[in-house]
């Protein structure tokens, strides 16, 4: 060996020390993830990791449906154009705002799947602004001719784990439906059809959101060839209807999840995706918060009730609501039983820091302010009496810190930055969407 390749040798063993080093120093502490791992697996129903992790869109095996209205690639992409396609509000109250409002208005990517205000507002309002925060009345209309939300609408990511719909879970002809048969009457009549509860309150949803889908409309709009290709087994006579319609917008809804979240990329195995604060946070979620004794799915829902004492929708500036709204009552409201009252659904977690309202009232403004109330495991509505409160609702004794960090969990680690995705590029209209109202068309940019 020559003189002149032995600094060349040293060179290169030097840089891979010093690499080797660098890596070393970037590891994750071996312990804190080996114990996080360990709690999650803990806290899962099967005492896996896998549990937790959320199926890609197009991984139908994976995701639950309605044996009644199985997943077809046919299916997922009419409805993902239904869901923001405009031109079928036919039903407003007034002309003016026919054709300016769709699913989307109530439930955006961009918010979470969710009202970028405290109130989804679809017949009855105008405006978009930036994020669907600047959504207000039409001035045009009386308060009750509007298509606004008494109590805050639920988030739709991850759905296809709820088997039972709504704050009071009334939508679904099982799950903790079973043995409510005798309240089905009215718009719950759809649950005799024997359906899970996205299918059910989307046939309902489409009359209560004042939309309406026909062979004219269908055909006049673009979506003839769509409905065909994606209900070949329905006949002509009923293939253009609400129904089909419904089974479309679920099948597509079912196929949304947050799955590019960073604790998602965690759990597949991903040592960096979150940082060692909202490790820390995790701890906290599948430890002392023992935020998994209600968050129990894999989406961070389920299907418990539990009374938490927070203020109504009517207790803050709203529309068409009142101290006498059922919906106050939780699934009280629904089964009529006393026991039932102020106990509303366990919501899912992801996403929530895409909109600032919370709780079925949108009655706090801030991620840091929903761990401080259940840190602090005091109602705050007058009406709800304590002994109705949740067994499960109690102080958690987190120090300043420890909120920190679970809330950087909560607002970091369960955010996708990517739900765009789910969005078309354009609707068959060629109409503006989610909303199409004067005002909407200059927000966002589509005149």
């Amino acid at each position: 060996m020559t003189m002149s390749k032995i600094p060349f040798i040293v060179l290169i063993t030097a840089l891979l020390i010093i690499t080797a080093c660098t890596k070393m120093s970037m590891v994750p502490v071996d312990e804190l993830d080996s114990t996080l791992k360990q709690m999650v697996r803990n806290a899962a129903e099967d005492n896996t990791l896998e549990y937790w992790v959320l199926p890609e869109s197009d991984d139908y095996n994976s995701i639950p449906q309605e044996i009644k209205n199985p997943l077809t690639d046919e299916k997922v992409a009419l409805g993902k154009l239904l869901f923001f396609e405009t031109a079928f509000g036919t039903e407003a109250a007034a002309v003016e705002n026919i054709g300016t409002f769709s699913c989307a208005t109530c439930h955006l990517p961009s918010a979470g799947f969710r009202p970028g205000s405290a109130q989804g507002i679809a017949d009855g309002g105008v405006g978009f602004g930036i994020n669907g925060e600047e959504r207000v009345k039409n001035v045009n209309y009386e308060e009750g001719e509007m298509d606004v939300q008494g109590a805050r609408p639920l988030s739709l990511l991850s759905v296809a784990f709820v088997e039972n719909t709504m704050w009071n879970g009334s939508f679904g002809s099982f799950g903790v439906n079973e043995g409510t048969e005798d309240l089905w009457v009215g718009v719950l009549g759809f649950n005799n059809l024997g359906v899970q509860g996205m299918e059910a309150q989307n046939i309902d949803g489409i009359h209560t959101h004042k939309m309406h889908y026909d062979e004219e409309a269908v055909e006049l709009n673009g979506y003839k060839d769509l409905f065909d290709q994606a209900f070949p087994d329905f006949p002509e006579t009923n293939r253009y209807s609400d129904t089909t319609a419904s089974f479309a917008l679920s099948a597509y809804l079912r196929t949304v999840f947050p799955s590019k979240a960073p604790f998602q990329d965690w759990l597949k195995g991903d040592p960096f995706a979150m940082t060692d604060e909202e490790k820390a946070g995790a701890m906290l979620f599948f430890g002392k918060a023992a935020c998994t004794s209600c968050h129990n799915g894999p989406g961070f829902s389920s299907l418990e009730f539990h009374a938490l004492g927070v203020n109504d929708m009517y207790q803050r500036p709203s529309f068409r609501t009142s101290a006498a709204d059922l919906r106050n009552l939780g699934r009280g409201g629904f089964t009529g039983n006393p026991a039932d009252n102020y106990k509303f659904k366990v919501p899912q977690l992801y996403n929530m820091r895409d909109t600032e309202f919370y709780f079925h009232g949108a009655s706090h403004t801030s991620i840091k302010s929903v761990v401080e109330y259940f840190n602090e495991g005091i109602g705050e509505n007058p009406n709800v009496p304590a002994e109705q409160l949740s067994e499960k609702y109690n102080p958690l004794f987190l120090s300043e810190e420890e909120i920190n960090q679970l809330t950087a969990f909560l607002d970091n680690a369960l955010r996708d930055p990517d739900l765009l995705r789910y969005q078309p590029e354009e609707v068959l209209s060629g109409n503006c969407f989610p909303n199409g109202d004067f005002q909407s068309q200059i927000d966002l940019g589509c005149q």
